[in-house]
């Protein structure tokens, strides 16, 4: 390697790594030091410039915990997480969209029914709909898991040192034997992403605002399909044009209609406000 010189080097790099031939790893491994090279020679990145990045991804890292996940919101506002859910869709399911940085794992299991917002001000909507494959049959006990914020356009998880406890507003639901969810909770308000570490950072040295629209987070399985991360939009919310994280589909935007007994054929431990129904597809594993 005596020789190597600033074209000679990608070529270097990639054969130091003793990947598998034509491997899924090796493709992506040699992409991604090809882009980065072609990107450094094309820009002429300076030395200053180098260290910006790195110094920017430590403090991404520093700032991240088990319950803000700084990376993930970098991808959001870089439109990658979106573009990933796009290159991802399956034919005839439900179209993805982010999973954002305050998913957690291991929210309560629920009853079809239960309410999940403690209580809090704001307008109580009906949340139904029925989970099927892409030929419009039902999947009986599919799982709709949940998570949102509240009236006020945060996450419980987000004021855990102000009391709050970080699975309120979150719960696993299991379809009954026609496919079908149902529960109440607060109509969710828009807010900006975590703006306060280096992804906020970005966004000002970028003019660009944090606002996302009024959402309902979902992420929807059943035993031989493909899961399903998405969001639920409301139709004429603000921010539904311009969402900070690329995150709203078309097909993605519900209704939000006042409550009337014809819009209630399931039992609820509150009564609603409004209604918003929002079906599920799931396809095939291939």
């Amino acid at each position: 390697m005596k020789d190597i010189n600033e074209y000679s080097l990608t070529q270097a790099v990639k054969d130091s790594f003793k990947t598998e031939p034509d491997s899924r790893f090796e493709q992506l491994l040699h992409g991604l030091i090809d882009h980065l090279h072609d990107f450094t020679r094309e820009h002429q990145l300076t030395h200053e410039e180098w260290m910006r990045v790195l110094m920017f991804l430590y403090d991404c890292g520093k700032i991240s915990t088990p319950e803000r996940h700084e990376f993930i919101l970098l991808s959001d506002v870089l439109g990658f997480s979106a573009l990933v859910d796009m290159v991802n869709s399956r034919g005839g399911a439900t179209e993805g969209s982010n999973l954002g940085p305050f998913y957690l794992d291991n929210a309560p299991r629920k009853p079809l029914g239960a309410d999940l917002s403690d209580e809090r001000d704001g307008v109580c909507i009906l949340v139904h709909g029925k989970v099927t494959d892409s030929l419009h049959n039902p999947l009986p006990g599919a799982i709709v898991d949940t998570w949102q914020a509240d009236a006020a356009g945060t996450y419980p998880i987000q004021e855990q040192e102000q009391g709050q406890d970080k699975m309120d507003l979150r719960g696993v639901f299991e379809a009954d034997e026609n496919g079908r969810y149902w529960y109440t909770t607060v109509l969710p308000k828009p807010y900006t992403v975590p703006y306060d570490g280096p992804v906020g950072e970005l966004l000002r040295a970028g003019k660009r605002h944090a606002w996302r629209p009024a959402h309902l987070h979902y992420i929807v399985r059943h035993p031989g399909m493909n899961s399903i991360t998405t969001e639920v939009f409301f139709e004429n919310m603000d921010y539904i044009d311009n969402d900070a994280v690329f995150g709203v589909r078309k097909s993605l935007i519900a209704k939000v209609k006042p409550a009337k007994k014809a819009d209630i054929p399931y039992e609820t431990q509150k009564t609603p406000d409004a209604v918003v129904e929002f079906d599920f597809v799931l396809a095939p594993e291939s």
